[in-house]
């Protein structure tokens, strides 16, 4: 079980965040599954992350339910890694199995803190994932740049 990366954006929206964290993940050889629950708002970052980082910034990717969804490196959806996904970014309130939190080498809780029932459901979250022994680091953009604010006991 690698590390789970909670997000809590004040600044940035999701789109930056994850141009940010998606090119560090490919560049360790992860592939990556970006996991919603809207199908609209993928859709929304499926079109935005074409635009992140200009044409050097390139972030090549897909939304589930195509042929390729094995072979993508970065998958959008709704459902399981079929990816082979070593990384998990969970996005609009989704969630991840115990399963699935030991099964990868990082999960990203992205959340928006403007909203207080998503700020409240990570709360939960980091309380139910440290309880249960899993390294965990809680980030932060609130100054205007991202700082590590907590870690869990067992956090590296």
């Amino acid at each position: 079980m690698g590390m789970v990366m909670f997000y809590h954006l004040t600044r940035s929206p999701t789109e930056e965040t994850l141009g940010r964290l998606l090119p560090r993940a490919l560049a360790q050889g992860w592939r990556v599954m970006i996991r919603g629950t809207d199908s609209a708002l993928l859709d929304r970052l499926d079109g935005q992350l074409w635009l992140v980082g200009g044409e050097e910034g390139f972030l090549p990717h897909g939304q589930e339910g195509g042929p390729q969804d094995a072979d993508q490196p970065v998958l959008l959806g709704l459902g399981a890694p079929v990816n082979g996904a070593r990384v998990l970014a969970l996005i609009g309130g989704a969630e991840a199995d115990a399963a699935e939190l030991a099964g990868m080498e990082r999960v990203w809780i992205l959340f928006d803190g403007s909203d207080e029932v998503r700020t409240a459901a990570a709360r939960l979250q980091w309380k139910a994932i440290t309880t249960a022994g899993h390294a965990a680091q809680y980030w932060s953009e609130a100054g205007g740049t991202w700082e590590k604010k907590a870690e869990s006991p067992t956090g590296d």
